[in-house]
């Protein structure tokens, strides 16, 4: 499948069912899914299945999308946007197999969901969720730019909400560019 968005070392490409075998061994890891508030895939099956249900790309025009080192078949994760009809609002979000922690990946990304979202898309605020726990999760928030809006608590657990406005991130852009 050919790439949605590429960055300097990854390709951002739809779901696919290339994506079952990857996408059900990360969620399958309890440390990389500690801090989302999913439970792991029962099996393959239900992995492909959940892949087949995803509809954010006909409804909205974008979504997740699985990360791959670009030129490769190696699958990383995803990372992407997400609309919330009932919030009304678009999320970023990302999950990449733990091998792949640390290595910036995450951020690089989020940056090209961000361009995308803003620029593309016309969105005019994107927001960021992470458990109050996910350090790690924070710090890729807060590399993008983003500022905490507000704390809540959903299922019992503390979270935290970022964002970015569209005119805020014009102006990182803009201030990022050589002279």
């Amino acid at each position: 499948m050919s790439a949605v968005y590429t960055t300097e070392r990854l390709e951002l490409r739809e779901f696919s069912l290339n994506d079952v075998e990857g996408f059900f061994e990360m969620n399958a890891d309890p440390v990389v899914i500690r801090f989302t508030g999913d439970r792991a895939f029962i099996d393959q099956k239900e992995t492909e299945q959940f892949i087949q249900a995803y509809d954010q790309y006909e409804k909205y025009g974008y979504g997740r999308w699985s990360v791959y080192l670009k030129g490769t078949e190696d699958y990383l994760g995803f990372c992407g946007l997400k609309y919330s009809p009932e919030k009304q609002e678009t999320d970023i979000g990302f999950r990449l197999m733990r091998k792949f922690w640390n290595k910036g990946f995450a951020t690089e990304a989020a940056i090209a969901c961000l361009d995308a979202g803003f620029q593309k898309y016309g969105l005019e605020k994107i927001v960021g969720r992470a458990m109050v726990d996910n350090q790690a999760s924070i710090r890729v928030l807060e590399k993008l730019g983003m500022s905490k809006a507000f704390e809540y608590t959903e299922e019992g657990r503390p979270w935290v909400q970022y964002e970015l406005k569209a005119n805020d991130y014009a102006s990182m852009v803009k201030r990022s560019l050589p002279e």
